[in-house]
């Protein structure tokens, strides 16, 4: 798991003074793209070797609100793994209180054609050990 820390910029909140609902799916491609960084995943070499990584589902329950200045734990995890699919598990907190929890789920495509395809072997690093029997091409 990883976890990162954001804090909320006034242009996350709305007219209430809360983060608007959107920007929790920023923060959870902030906490994604970390985990991935932590990893020493190269998304952009990835994307030279001819896939992309597209989110193609998302989940996402609200708790409780952020507002200006909170500062933000952003926990990410790898929950599934399949021959062409991911799944990342989220949950947003401040200090103790869970503001949000969600998902996506990311397909590997062939970058030439569009269509799914099977993961190549170099996304390896980036699935914890426990999904390291899933076959991929």
């Amino acid at each position: 798991m990883n976890r990162t820390e954001y804090r909320v910029i006034y242009g996350d909140t709305d007219q209430m003074g809360v983060v608007y609902y959107a920007n929790y799916l920023n923060l959870f491609e902030r906490g994604r793209c970390e985990y991935m960084r932590e990893r020493a995943f190269d998304y952009g070499a990835f994307e030279k070797e001819g896939f992309f990584f597209p989110v193609v589902e998302v989940n996402c329950k609200y708790k409780a609100p952020a507002h200006f200045d909170d500062l933000l734990v952003i926990e990410t995890e790898i929950t599934a793994v399949s021959r062409i699919t991911v799944d990342f598990g989220y949950r947003v907190l401040c200090g103790t209180t869970l503001l949000s929890e969600g998902s996506t789920r990311h397909a590997c495509l062939s970058k030439e054609s569009g269509r799914p395809v099977r993961f190549p072997a170099s996304i390896r690093p980036l699935f914890p050990p426990q999904f390291g029997d899933v076959p991929l091409a």
